[in-house]
């Protein structure tokens, strides 16, 4: 057992079946895809930009492919994967509604982390200072940061609704990445991190048919 396993890593492999296939997109230095499959049993890919986390994939026994995510997933057919995951990545990417619907076209479902930018504390660090706050969640500035597309939990639902996304689970972190139930309450008041699990809102009926 990993034990700086990152907690938001022990949520999604609560969520993902045993035996598995997983593309893991940004997927650093392989962690989660060998957490995977030293406890679910999956079998899959990661995909990530960085010469140093490709080299540590390598290291780690992960199947990793150099790709910049921005370019999309043409490389993979429909329906490749059981689930592919994106973590702390969705708000660098330039087109963040067209790489989820491509998650959904290669996998049956999707699953992604993000910053919530509706958090409490940033919203107090804006309101008070008049500048672009930062957090445990969000630690750059705004002149060095990878982020470009920051939304809160309202705009990553709404957008799910817009492009007919079914939302499966839900799961909300303080920025310590610590469950807290007050953010069950008020989510994007009080959950700085998202965790959500998703697929084609007809996806059900299909498999049914």
């Amino acid at each position: 057992m990993n034990h700086t396993l990152r907690p938001e890593f022990s949520v999604i492999s609560d969520w993902i079946a045993p035996g598995s296939r997983v593309l893991d997109l940004g997927c650093g230095d392989g962690t989660l895809l060998r957490h995977l499959r030293e406890t679910r049993g999956v079998t899959g890919y990661g995909l990530e930009i960085d010469p140093a986390n490709i080299l540590q994939c390598v290291k780690n026994r992960i199947n990793v492919i150099q790709t910049d995510l921005d370019q999309g997933l043409q490389d993979f057919d429909g329906d490749s994967f059981d689930y592919v995951v994106m973590t702390q990545t969705l708000q660098a990417m330039h087109f963040p509604d067209r790489l989820l619907e491509e998650m959904l076209r290669v996998g049956r479902q999707g699953i992604v982390t993000f910053p919530n930018f509706g958090h409490w504390r940033l919203r107090y660090h804006l309101a008070l200072r008049g500048r672009m706050p930062m957090s445990r969640a969000l630690p750059h500035s705004w002149y060095d940061t990878p982020n470009i597309h920051l939304c809160t939990i309202n705009d990553f639902e709404q957008l799910c609704r817009d492009r007919g996304i079914r939302i499966l689970e839900r799961n909300l972190a303080d920025d310590r990445h610590r469950n807290r139930w007050a953010a069950r309450l008020w989510p994007n008041l009080l959950g700085a991190i998202a965790i959500y699990r998703f697929e084609r809102r007809h996806e059900r009926g299909r498999q049914a048919a």
